[in-house]
């Protein structure tokens, strides 16, 4: 295969050609250069970028996917590192999904709302009586 250029990494990976630049950037990925100074993406450089979208993809975010790339380019390490970061993730995934869930209750108790004037209505009502501000208190 030979080298693509930026924007051919883009079409094969799905990732926008500023996105690209920016994992670069950040030390994500290192790309060859020609001659000229143009950026060439090698099949490991797409292997990477694909692994990258799909862990963005899954809510990782940037530190961790460094991470994962560093233990990915030492494939005789033991994977206990790789689990750990999963199991982290798996547990801000859990603990954002109880406070959508918290969420869901307190609108879903806003919204049965009988449908009648502004002055006695659920939302309102609800949404003014959420505590006072800091300010409120002195």
């Amino acid at each position: 295969m030979r080298d693509l250029t930026i924007g051919e990494a883009s079409k094969a990976c799905g990732i926008k050609v500023p996105t690209i630049r920016y994992y670069e950037q950040i030390g994500l990925l290192a790309t060859a250069r020609s001659d000229g100074g143009r950026r060439l993406f090698d099949e490991g450089d797409l292997r990477r970028l694909r692994f990258i979208r799909h862990a963005r993809e899954l809510g990782f975010e940037i530190e961790p996917i460094r991470q994962l790339l560093t233990l990915s380019d030492r494939p005789e390490s033991p994977c206990e590192g790789a689990d750990e970061i999963a199991r982290a993730h798996l547990a801000d995934i859990d603990h954002k999904i109880a406070r959508l869930s918290a969420l869901r209750v307190e609108i879903a108790r806003m919204a049965d709302c009988t449908h009648g004037s502004v002055d006695t209505c659920r939302v309102i009502e609800v949404l003014g009586d959420h505590g006072h501000c800091v300010a409120d208190r002195h």
